[in-house]
């Protein structure tokens, strides 16, 4: 088997490919041309694959196009292709997926194409513990291949989003074609203001957030429309109400410059989060009642919670008293660099390492940047000693592994931006491997986003898509991925005993231990997407740069040639009054020129200071 990213691949980038065998390759473009050849290396025995492996290493082909590999045993690759905008559409469909998951409106389908469904989910929901108590709570994204609504998962695919937003704004410029595209306001804050809008909704009158709104059992594959279920408010949990202060005051910053009485709406509520945790110190825990088998999203601890709530409350107030919970918190045996929906520490690190709004003690932002820099190399070494270079050892591979390796993304992405030099380059190459194994490097040899590969998985646990008679599955949902204790009853039939971890993976609508599609899979995604798109941005911005000091350079070396400063004048745009003429050699000339090209390109690099805001 040949396994490389489907997408393809940067073209000033690495470009390996992982085989099963040993072998020569040739990478033949889409007329059947011999591109570049050579021996495939072998590596040696990959624990979570359970196979002895060689790598292919193509970094040398740099011209854009489409390709595929060839082996001299007859085996053939899927096509992908070499540039600099591959990863657009993903981005793209990453995000509109977001959009699909909206519940309590129909999908029409001038914004939906032929994945229309008609509005759902309208009916008020009682609450589980007073069934007289009646409240509408309608709208938000489904949570995943089911009808419920969860306010802790939510939290942490709003918060991927608007950090993506946040600190790579340049890549959310295109519109994705929803119904509020074109309103002035970046699309990635329209769709986050969907879910943001419920989420308001699901405040408790004392300020603690409902854990969740689903029914009591889960629908059976029918479309949403057709799901007539009564729903259900559950008991407000400490988790979730911690969950909700933080991004509520995280949004109520993102969204000031574009809607003031929103920001203001999202910062009382926050408050408001915050005033009930203060009340309750003590962790108030989850589990689902009897009676019921929707999702529980329980935990252990709420300790990540509150540290990510105090970080964002100070990033939004300025209040120094959050600043000493902060401070409490963080001294608390509590990670930091977690950013799935159990564990939210490290979006505390991001509030504390990337925002410039209000900064906290140096002490404080010290002991997050070593916690960030130490988990970070921990996970390089993994991946340097890794075939496939993704961040996980054979024991990582859990329920919804592929959560894992995105969010370990994102980590390299943090490392990245407050590191300098070779250090912060390996970490954004490790980011980057991250994507190549989502993308098709990986052993089973799936890309694990619909749509996109030409061997993408087609059939994920998600009631629309198995119910809406439509062949292909809408496209930019990203797979939960291999898990080595499968836990659905398909799975467990189908996989062996024994089965490498990597190799724990059916492309199965039943299997929704192994291929369900959820919102806080596809946000990291997005997330990481975002950092590579802005970071190959940034490196072509430097080569265009290169390539100027060089015409520079050459210019200065050639003969003097003596040109009026008036020309000079004119080009520059300097007020006629300003002019005069004067004799100037052309290098002169070139040297004013360049002057005021820097001068230019100063709010070019505005944004990677602020990215680089820990950079020493």
């Amino acid at each position: 088997m040949i396994s490389l990213d489907q997408e393809g691949y940067l073209t000033l980038g690495k470009k390996q490919a992982v085989l099963t065998g040993r072998c020569r390759f040739r990478v033949k473009d889409k007329n059947g041309r011999v591109k570049l050849e050579g021996q495939a290396e072998e590596f040696g025995m990959d624990p979570a694959s359970g196979d002895n492996v060689f790598i292919a290493d193509f970094t040398p082909l740099k011209t854009p196009g489409t390709y595929c590999i060839r082996t001299d045993t007859a085996e053939g690759s899927c096509h992908f292709r070499v540039g600099n905008d591959i990863y657009h559409d993903l981005h793209r469909d990453l995000l509109k997926a977001f959009y699909f998951q909206r519940c309590g409106c129909a999908l029409e389908e001038k914004y939906a194409g032929k994945f229309t469904h008609a509005c759902c989910h309208t009916q008020k929901a009682m609450l589980w513990e007073d069934r007289s108590v009646i409240k509408e709570v309608s709208g938000g994204w489904h949570d995943a291949g089911d009808y419920g609504r969860y306010i802790s998962p939510a939290a942490a695919a709003v918060a991927h989003l608007l950090y993506a937003f946040r600190l790579f704004p340049e890549c959310f410029n295109e519109k994705t074609g929803i119904p509020e595209s074109g309103n002035g306001i970046p699309d990635v804050l329209n769709e986050c203001r969907y879910e943001l809008e419920w989420m308001l909704k699901m405040q408790a009158e004392d300020g603690g957030a409902y854990h969740k709104l689903t029914s009591a059992m889960h629908a059976d594959f029918v479309m949403p429309q057709d799901d007539k279920s009564q729903f259900y408010i559950f008991p407000v949990s400490s988790m979730a109400t911690a969950d909700y202060a933080a991004v509520m005051a995280l949004a109520s910053c993102v969204y000031e410059p574009y809607d003031e009485d929103f920001a203001y709406r999202l910062s009382e509520a926050a408050k408001k989060a915050w005033e009930w945790l203060e009340e309750h110190p003590e962790y108030v825990g989850f589990s689902n009642p009897d009676n019921c088998n929707t999702g529980e999203y329980g935990d252990e601890s709420d300790l990540d919670e509150r540290l990510w709530a105090a970080a964002e409350m100070y990033m939004m107030t300025g209040e120094k008293k959050y600043q000493k919970i902060l401070k409490k918190f963080a001294k608390e045996e509590v990670g930091k660099t977690d950013f799935g929906w159990t564990d939210v520490s490290g979006f505390a690190s991001l509030a504390v390492l990337t925002n410039k709004r209000n900064r906290v003690s140096e002490w404080i932002r010290h002991d997050f940047k070593n916690a960030v820099i130490q988990e970070a190399s921990r996970l390089l070494q993994i991946v340097e000693e890794n075939a496939y270079r993704v961040a996980m050892k054979p024991e990582d591979y859990v329920w919804g592994s592929n959560m894992v390796v995105l969010n370990r993304g994102m980590l390299f992405i943090l490392a990245a931006l407050i590191s300098n030099g070779e250090s912060a380059r390996a970490y954004e190459q490790a980011a980057l491997d991250q994507l190549h194994y989502i993308l098709g490097v990986n052993a089973t040899g799936y890309s694990y986003v619909t749509g996109h590969g030409e061997n993408a998985f087609k059939h994920p646990h998600n009631r629309p898509t198995e119910a809406d008679g439509i062949e292909e599955p809408i496209p930019g949902f990203v797979s939960g991925g291999p898990c080595k204790k499968p836990c659905d009853a398909k799975a467990m039939e189908m996989i062996e005993e024994g089965t490498p971890p990597m190799k724990c993976y059916l492309d199965d609508a039943a299997c929704y231990s192994l291929n369900e599609i959820t919102i806080y899979w596809n946000s990291p995604a997005v997330f990481l997407v975002s950092f590579i798109i802005k970071m190959t941005d940034k490196l072509g911005k430097t080569k265009r740069r290169s390539a100027a000091k060089t015409e520079k350079n050459e210019t200065a070396k050639a003969p003097a040639k003596t040109v009026k400063k008036t020309e000079v004048m004119e080009k520059t745009r300097t007020p006629a009054k300003a002019r005069k003429t004067e004799t100037v050699t052309e290098a002169e000339a070139a040297e004013e020129t360049e002057t005021k090209t820097k001068a230019e390109s100063v709010k070019d690099t505005e944004m990677i200071e602020e990215m680089e805001d820990c950079n020493d």
